[in-house]
């Protein structure tokens, strides 16, 4: 049945061929343009220059050989001068392309012309091969130097290893570090393009305005033996190792630590100061640097610097004006003749620095010891002071307030303390959220204060005191957070009228500019931070401890307090006689921030008398609350003293 179906149906008609046109037969070419002369002549070139260089010769003396024996035969047949027969015609047109190609161009027999050609050869073979053995040589030298392949020889100097956030900073603060030392250097090896890393620190060089201090970049990767060995770790005098932007940053931290054990051996060690981004990789990085070796925690610095500005409002911007090396910062002397001298006759005998602190002869730092203290023998004294000059010491003390006025400072000063001490404790609003976050809320547990973690700003009000983190863990841009929470706090506090203590965590010092920040509001960029402390303490290794100690928002710490908790309200006075009267109450007074003024002033000069209002702030260094006894026995700095 399906047969009989299939053979009814009607076959289909033929098409017109004047219609449709008929379908191409298969393996006929479609009709195409001819090529040009032109690309068939680049086609043939392109063809006979990958037939190897034995072809590219014979094809290129033909060349030659067809452009100047013509021309040679023009110049020979219209010189008046040349012969008048033709073999000597023909000798004369020899000789003139024989001196253009550099063949010779001796004329005679057979064998004589193929020798001279032959030896013209060789004689060009040679020349050819030496210019080009000079060229390569001097361009391969060009491209190391341009890629920071070579080697570094240089004594004394700063090197950098790895490439982070922290670089710029870091590297600011060692030119300004060696500014004032002949024929030194900051070495940074990355593993990124030299040009690139000259040009990003081009502005840091121009910028810190040092013209004596040579900066040197080199690529290469900080964990190669082979890399570290060409910047000469061994004879620097400083090494700083930078953890990466990556998410396993702490292990190449470990991995270049080792390999610089390996290439400085543990004979001759150098002094090396290392940071890892989270706190549970320090015991392993300290292992791998060795012993002597300072390993900083940045989540760790970065969360107890948030606690502290959180406890003391305005903390921010002189913990970076004690870090930097522009104005004031920590020294270490160790001045002969001073042993045995107490504490507070240094602080009073130093003319032109702040002196916060002892250093035992094992090398541990006492900050803001008892008045009674006595400096031991081998030990040294912490200062504040311009730069390295040793400060001046006077046998003559600041002369202090009266009696009576002091008294009466000192009975402000103990109520106040008191009132510190007795406070309620306070709470604080947390906006935002990463991996330093419980940290921080423990911190703030352990003096007292309250986080409460919310996801949004509640409305309508702001909260007295908020503390906003950047993230989350993992985000490409962390303070992107950051910016945007400022700004709603702004406009909420714009509605309601009421403003909020702020401290806002930054991860680059650039946004710094852009962030809607308040009068009110701390900024706080932990990377920046981090870079500071790490180039201070790669200058005086001896400040590690004492930094750890000041970062830290129980014991000994920076703070700020009122003047007239150590003077009344409206004394004209110098400063020295404000730090005989915080000496007198157990504080180091570091300097002090005028009421007008958010910009802190570290080691002021101590003569010349101000009026001293309830608006200025001192900048001391003390506990929370606690009054020292000024009645205790002296003792040497090297016995373990009890704040």
């Amino acid at each position: 049945m399906r047969k009989e179906l299939e053979s009814t149906v009607p076959p289909p008609r033929p098409s017109c061929p004047a219609a449709v046109p008929a379908p191409p037969t298969p393996g006929t070419p479609r009709h195409r343009p001819a090529p040009s002369l032109r690309d068939r002549t680049r086609y043939w070139v392109d063809r006979t220059v990958v037939k190897g260089m034995t072809t590219v010769a014979g094809w290129l003396a033909l060349v030659c050989l067809a452009v100047v024996a013509p021309a040679s035969a023009l110049l020979v047949w219209t010189d008046s001068r040349s012969p008048d027969t033709v073999q000597g015609k023909v000798a004369t047109v020899w000789r003139t392309v024989g001196q253009t190609l550099r063949l010779g161009g001796e004329v005679g027999p057979p064998l004589r012309i193929v020798l001279s050609v032959l030896l013209a050869l060789v004689s060009l073979l040679y020349v050819s091969t030496l210019v080009g053995l000079v060229t390569t040589a001097i361009t391969d030298r060009l491209t190391e130097l341009q890629r920071g392949q070579s080697t570094v020889v240089e004594r004394g100097h700063s090197l950098v290893l790895g490439w982070s956030e922290q670089t710029p900073t870091l590297v600011a603060e060692l030119l300004a570090a060696h500014a004032q030392r002949r024929n030194s250097a900051v070495v940074v090896l990355a593993d990124r393009d030299k040009l690139d890393m000259e040009r990003e620190l081009r502005a840091v060089l121009t910028a810190a305005g040092v013209r004596r201090v040579r900066l040197l970049c080199r690529r290469g990767r900080p964990a190669d033996p082979a890399a570290l060995a060409r910047v000469s770790p061994a004879a620097a005098g400083a090494v700083v190792v930078l953890p990466p932007d990556t998410p396993e940053a702490d292990t190449q931290v470990v991995k270049t630590l080792l390999a610089l054990r390996a290439v400085v051996g543990d004979t001759s060690p150098v002094r090396v100061v290392a940071a890892v981004r989270q706190t549970r990789h320090v015991a392993t990085a300290r292992l791998a640097a060795g012993p002597g070796a300072v390993v900083l925690d940045v989540d760790g610095i970065a969360a107890r610097t948030l606690v502290q500005c959180v406890l003391e409002p305005g903390l921010s911007s002189v913990l970076e004006d004690l870090l930097d090396f522009a104005g004031a910062e920590l020294h270490v002397h160790r001045v002969p003749g001073l042993d045995g001298r107490t504490f507070a006759d240094l602080r009073a005998a130093c003319v032109d620095a702040c002196v916060v602190g002892l250093v035992r002869p094992d090398g541990s730092p006492l900050l803001n010891p008892p008045p009674k203290t006595a400096l031991g023998p081998g030990g040294a004294v912490v200062v504040l002071a311009e730069d390295e000059t040793p400060p001046t010491w006077t046998t003559t003390p600041a002369t202090p307030l009266p009696t009576p006025s002091f008294a009466m400072a000192a009975k402000v000063g103990k109520a106040a303390n008191a009132a510190d001490t007795s406070t309620a404790p306070g709470r604080v609003l947390v906006l935002g959220w990463n991996r330093r976050g419980p940290e921080i809320v423990d911190g703030l547990a352990r003096n007292g204060w309250e986080a409460v973690r919310e996801k949004n700003l509640p409305a309508p009000d702001p909260a007295p005191h908020v503390l906003v983190l950047g993230g989350p863990d993992g985000h490409p841009d962390p303070d992107e957070h950051t910016l945007v929470t400022l700004l709603r706090l702004r406009a909420a506090e714009r509605e309601s009228g009421h403003r909020s203590s702020t401290v806002a965590e930054l991860t680059d010092a650039q946004h710094r500019p852009l962030a809607p920040a308040g009068p009110h509001t701390d900024l706080v960029v932990g990377g920046r931070l981090v870079g500071l402390l790490m180039a201070q303490v790669s200058q005086t290794v001896e400040l590690a401890a004492a930094f750890d100690e000041l970062f830290s928002p129980e014991g000994n710490a920076v703070r700020l307090r009122p003047a007239t908790d150590y003077v009344p309200d409206g004394t004209e006075a110098p400063f020295a006689t404000l730090v005989e009267a915080a000496g007198r109450q157990g504080a180091t007074a570091l300097g002090y921030r005028p009421g007008d003024s958010r910009i802190p002033l570290l080691n002021p000069p101590k003569t010349g008398t101000r009026r001293w209002s309830h608006e200025d702030t001192l900048i001391v260094v003390t506990t929370a609350g606690t009054l020292q006894p000024q009645d205790e026995p002296a003792r040497p700095a090297d016995t373990p003293v009890s704040p």
